[in-house]
């Protein structure tokens, strides 16, 4: 419960942020040139303003005790108006979904903050277009650069400079178990993914640095901003390069389509930033339209100049960088003491003898091969899988070819099959060992509803019970820790 104080602060925050939303997400129209739909654009970019204002004034009401219901409301249909008008801006020419995704991210951030009584100090603003800018020709250092598409190895094209040492010094020292697991990660996955690399004549070791830093080659990470996937694609950019729901899937956890996806959203920022390797890779991480503004306004200074880099938020000045110096070390470990293990890569399949688990399967193989067990690489291999969901009998799943005849040994039958079976019996919903020893610690822009479907609960309402968290505001703070009971992720 907020006392009338917390409740005159949580006002203060969203009055302030009120005047954030309003000089940021009031932007103007796109310009687009020649190219087609720019009239529907503005009228979706004009209901996103109003969207966000309807939300905006949500939350103010729903802070006041007499008018929380009818806040909660129009906070509601805001958010289902946002993403309505995002689906609609990835199927209309001259429509930048990123405009959609900020403003979305933005407010979920003011709720966050506002809930909890928190100041704006760390609220992101919603930077307004400029216009739609042609590919820039005087980019510095386009004939290093555009080497990479015809095959040059990355080593040629990377400079080492400070920023990449001091990204090398980490991936060495604190971030070195994180190298070596996406490493790993990646060898299992190498022939589902290295083909759109190879196919595009990007080099190998560009899509290693950027799965290192992304999400270390977990197809499953999601990020506080709704990022997911292997290469984090956020859902509008994802629809944007033919990632989407099938059959209830969201194919951005897929290693073959997200790397297909991210071939061919770097290669678009290439064509339009002058193939220049360090702009496109800090629009993939900072925002196409962002750099875009940045090179047009920094003509002929290179993307490690002052001018440059003090534009950038510093996630993406140091997102440049780690990928840089992984994929450096790709090329160069036995330079830097660094000793990648080798792994069979080979991938190899089994018909299922009767139902099992991803989960069960983990248990009956043991640690054979691998020093942290199978459960990420069977997990990374078959994505559309639930782990704790049984598998019907004769379903053809994806192993490392190595332990293909170690299912066949300990896992069909004898000591090691009937205690995985029996482990796993144990895992019943609701039930203490089922998720009840886990802990869960809440981050910015969480809700009780995200946590409980990323977490696999069985409900929003169970899982705020299990933590004494009391209807109908289901308060949560960073930091705050909850029990993970009854959920199966």
């Amino acid at each position: 419960m907020t006392n009338s104080r917390g409740r005159r602060n949580a006002l203060r925050v969203v009055l302030g942020a009120s005047l954030l939303f309003s000089g940021s997400c009031a932007t103007p129209a796109v310009k687009t040139g020649n190219t087609a739909g720019s009239p529907g654009a503005d009228r979706l970019y004009a209901g996103l303003d109003a969207s966000v204002g309807r939300y905006r004034d949500g939350l103010h009401k729903m802070l006041q005790e007499q008018s929380r219901e009818e806040g909660r409301a129009l906070m509601t249909q805001a958010s289902a108006d946002i993403a309505a008008g995002g689906d609609a801006c990835v199927r209309t020419r001259g429509c930048e979904p990123q405009r959609f995704m900020a403003a979305y991210a933005n407010l979920l951030s003011l709720r966050s903050e506002a809930l909890a009584g928190a100041n704006t100090e760390n609220f992101s603003e919603v930077e307004p277009l400029e216009g739609d800018i042609p590919a820039l020709q005087d980019i510095p250092e386009v004939g290093r650069s555009i080497g990479m598409l015809n095959g040059v190895r990355l080593d040629q094209v990377i400079k080492v400079n400070g920023p990449i040492k001091a990204a090398l010094q980490d991936w060495l020292t604190w971030m070195r178990p994180n190298l070596v697991d996406a490493w790993e990660n990646y060898q299992y996955m190498r022939y589902l993914m290295w083909p759109a690399y190879e196919k595009a004549g990007l080099p190998e070791a560009l899509m290693f640095g950027i799965l290192a830093k992304e999400s270390g080659g977990k197809v499953h990470a999601v990020s506080n901003a709704g990022a997911a996937g292997p290469f984090q694609f956020m859902y509008h950019t994802g629809l944007r390069f033919g990632l989407g729901s099938e059959s209830g899937f969201d194919t951005r956890y897929d290693p073959s389509e997200s790397a297909r996806a991210n071939v061919e959203y770097l290669s678009e920022r290439f064509e339009e930033l002058n193939h220049n390797l360090e702009f496109s890779l800090a629009a993939y991480n900072g925002g196409e339209g962002r750099m875009r503004r940045i090179a047009q306004r920094s003509r002929s200074k290179s993307f490690w100049s002052s001018e440059v880099m003090a534009q950038l938020p510093r996630e993406t000045q140091e997102y440049v960088p780690y990928v840089l110096a992984a994929a450096w070390l790709f090329l160069h470990p036995e330079d830097y003491g660094l000793e990648f293990p080798k792994v069979d890569g080979s991938p190899g399949e089994v018909k299922l003898p009767r139902a099992m688990t991803l989960s069960e399967i983990t248990v009956c193989l043991g640690q054979s091969g691998s020093r942290d067990g199978w459960f990420r690489t069977l997990r990374n291999l078959n994505p559309r899988v639930d782990p704790n969901k049984a598998i019907a009998p004769g379903t053809t799943l994806t192993l490392p070819a190595s332990q293909v005849p170690v299912f066949g040994a300990q896992c069909v039958d004898g000591r090691m099959a009937t205690l995985a079976s029996e482990l796993q019996r144990a895992r019943v919903p609701g039930s203490v060992a089922h998720g009840g020893g886990r802990k869960y610690i809440v981050r910015p822009g969480d809700t009780i509803a995200s946590i409980a479907k990323r977490q696999g609960c069985a409900s929003p309402q169970a899982l705020a019970k299990a933590n004494n968290i009391t209807p109908p505001r289901y308060m949560i703070r960073p930091k705050q820790e909850l029990k993970l009971v009854g959920c199966n992720s």
